[in-house]
């Protein structure tokens, strides 16, 4: 995995990394349509709510790029090296969620990729990559993350991963997974 310096921010620097096959990068405006599809999909966005419409996922590229400089983390646009394609977003947030244990303040770990991307090991290759420069930040003692309890694909990355359940909570009047992983030692 090869880092470099995507921008400057106030708390920390968007990292741009690269894997064998993705470059996680931040969201430009080139990625607004094929993010408009993706989260547009409801395939997609089954276990996360409902399709988004146009404003939505604008608001969505606003925040994606909000993040970095408020936090020193936040979310990538992944796409193929070999294509060029849209392949989804992946990465770290405080979005303040209403959950009890309070989650603010610990990086949430997320993820969603394009349905043409879906069973091609994307997201397990991005996530170590992501994972592996939070652990290098160490600011940060554990992340977590929030899954629906049927979506199945998400709980076993999670899980491979080091994410453990630790307990369900009521998320938007829906039973949702609450997971932690803690920084390797």
């Amino acid at each position: 995995m090869r880092a470099s310096i995507g921008c400057n921010s106030r708390k920390g620097r968007a990292i741009r990394l690269e894997t064998e096959r993705l470059i996680l990068d931040l969201h430009g405006l080139e990625h607004f349509e094929p993010l408009c599809q993706m989260w547009g999909d409801a395939a997609v966005v089954r276990h996360i709510g409902q399709p988004s419409t146009v404003q939505d996922a604008w608001m969505r590229l606003l925040r994606y790029r909000g993040l970095w400089p408020l936090l020193g983390y936040g979310y990538w646009a992944l796409t193929e090296k070999a294509s060029g394609r849209f392949v989804g977003d992946l990465g770290f947030a405080d979005f303040h969620r209403a959950v009890e244990p309070s989650i603010r303040g610990i990086p949430e770990a997320g993820w969603v990729l394009a349905g043409w991307a879906h069973g091609q090991g994307f997201a397990s290759e991005a996530l170590t990559a992501a994972l592996a420069w939070l652990d290098g930040q160490r600011a940060y003692e554990s992340s977590v993350c929030l899954i629906a309890p049927e979506n199945g694909p998400s709980l076993r990355l999670a899980r491979r991963f080091g994410f453990r359940d630790e307990r369900a909570v009521s998320f938007l009047g829906h039973d949702t997974l609450l997971l932690r992983r803690e920084r390797p030692a």
